[in-house]
């Protein structure tokens, strides 16, 4: 029996009485919270007393979407994040490509380029990968996930010539008559779903380094969130090989939902070695910032364009059909006001046709344009957004340009939904940004965008807010209120110690705070080798 004693620290519950004055752990369960006026245990055989010299120790932080072994892979990938134009571009390929001993053959994958950050505000184009890797198959992949551009070796390893169809919900592009290697929503996601991730030996390191790097965020429950049968041996691997520290959540792809049910159904909604499935996930439409978001409004300086749908209303009430029979959750994504607007209409409508009460806390992925008046049929429908609300940063000057200043300002409306007292949750969408907890509350709080503008006062929230949707509120959404999410009795002791207290500091400093240690029931996965916690 393994017991431990946190203390002399500041110490946030996420319960009604907020602060406490010490935790006592027992082999991976918080065993009693001590409140100001509870006397602590005396120093005794069997239990360790642990010091936080001042720091602040918390729940661990719970990552609502993301793709984990997506992550995994951006490690192995070309950086881009910081290419600023297509210079930059042909320079960082060639350095990693140089670095790597890139064989002739052997494709050379990228990630994270943003075209509206680049001098050149377009993609990058055939003619500059081709003379970039003639002799490489090459895939350029945007920092939304959403669309990507091929040279002319990849296309053609691919199949993909000018007379193939563009799937429906996606683009293939061609101009003159000649493809220009850029792909958009499905035609993206299908077809880099064919490119090879890498050998196993490199994969497995990734999913290790990635799962470290979760960690050292303060994240003890990830998601995988949109699990297709080529990801199904990697996630086998990582339950058989007792790899997974955190909890890993899976959401299946729906339209693979029989294949996959069959493959998984020992952890349907149950772990095994730190990995269950979760339920269904499905998507509407694409990115805001690559303009392919589905708009009840036509985006600035295009009168005609809405951007388009993924699925037809039919198509999704008949999946969300399944989800409901299944008593299974569903997570949709929807960036767009009328994807947004679908995705409401049509699981009110499989409800009713079904005549349905089971309760699968639908989640409405991303939400970045829901409208503040869909938000009281949320409300009723019992929905959770989960907000992607880092795009007020990274993407904030983008959406002024794409939508209007008052537009842009109602992205992630997260006061809104409080005061409509909707439960909501945050995320980073990884390997879109890092999985940066602090960084996504600093955002939340502060709503600035890269050049310093203020979009969207009135949908600033306070920092316990913004704490509570990557903790108790993520805990809700994943259906385990009852073991995480908050530090009381009987819950798993998944805690986070923190350099400072996110409630105290002034709010611009949030993102500043490090992450000293993250314990997962009861034992410690990743250590800052600065801090300064020690055990007497």
């Amino acid at each position: 029996m393994i017991k431990k004693l946190y203390r002399n620290g500041t110490i946030i519950t996420m319960e009604e009485s907020l602060y406490a004055k010490a935790i006592l752990t027992c082999d991976g369960i918080i065993k009693k919270v001590y409140y100001e006026e509870d006397p602590l245990p005396m120093k005794e055989d069997g239990i360790e007393i642990i010091d936080l010299h001042g720091h602040t120790l918390l729940p661990a932080f719970i990552d609502c979407h993301s793709h984990f072994s997506g992550y995994a892979s951006s490690l192995l990938q070309v950086d881009l994040t910081e290419a600023v134009s297509f210079s930059d571009i042909t320079q960082m390929i060639t350095r990693f490509m140089k670095r790597n001993h890139v064989s002739p053959g052997e494709w050379v994958l990228c990630r994270g380029y943003d075209h509206n950050n680049l001098k050149e505000r377009i993609h990058p184009t055939l003619a500059l990968l081709d003379k970039v890797a003639p002799k490489n198959p090459i895939l350029l992949q945007h920092q939304s996930g959403h669309m990507g551009v091929l040279n002319s070796l990849a296309l053609k390893q691919l199949d993909i010539t000018t007379e193939t169809k563009s799937p429906e919900g996606g683009v293939i592009g061609v101009k003159d008559g000649k493809l220009t290697g850029y792909l958009e929503e499905n035609a993206f996601v299908s077809y880099s779903k064919k490119v090879p991730f890498g050998s196993k030996e490199d994969i497995f390191y990734a999913l290790k380094e990635a799962q470290n790097i979760y960690a050292s965020h303060g994240i003890t429950t990830a998601q995988e969130g949109f699990v297709v049968e080529e990801l199904a041996g990697i996630l086998e691997y990582l339950m058989q090989s007792n790899t997974l520290t955190i909890d890993l959540i899976g959401y299946l792809d729906i339209k693979e939902r029989d294949a996959l049910w069959n493959r998984f159904s020992p952890y349907i909604k149950k772990y095994h070695n730190h990995l269950k499935i979760g339920g269904y996930k499905t998507f509407l439409d694409g990115s805001a910032q690559g303009r392919t978001a589905w708009m009840l409004t036509p985006y600035e300086g295009t009168p005609e364009y809405l951007g388009y749908p993924i699925l037809s209303d039919e198509e999704l009430k008949q999946l969300i059909q399944i989800a409901l029979k299944d008593d299974m959750q569903l997570l949709v994504h929807c960036n767009g006001d009328a994807a947004t607007n679908q995705y409401i209409n049509q699981y009110r409508s499989a409800k009713e046709e079904l005549n349905s009460t089971n309760d699968i806390r639908p989640v409405m992925i991303h939400a970045q344009l829901l409208r503040r008046d869909q938000l009281e049929e949320v409300k009723r429908l019992s929905m959770i957004p989960s907000f992607f609300v880092a795009h007020v940063y990274y993407w904030g000057d983008t959406h002024i340009e794409n939508f209007g200043y008052e537009r842009a300002s109602q992205i992630s409306p997260a006061n809104s939904a409080l005061q409509k007292g909707i439960l909501f949750t945050f995320h980073q969408d990884a390997p879109v940004i890092e999985p940066n907890m602090l960084e996504t509350i600093w955002c939340a709080v502060n709503r600035i965008t890269k050049k310093d503008v203020l979009i969207g006062e009135d949908e600033r929230i306070s920092p316990l807010e913004a704490l509570k949707a990557v903790t108790i509120h993520g805990a809700y959404q994943y259906f385990e209120e009852d073991r995480k999410g908050s530090l009381k009795e009987g819950k798993l002791a998944d805690l986070v110690v923190l350099s400072r207290n996110p409630l105290a500091v002034p709010v611009e400093e949030i993102k500043d705070i490090k992450v000293l240690e993250t314990i997962k029931e009861g034992k410690t996965i990743y250590r800052n080798t600065d801090d300064k916690i020690s055990t007497d």
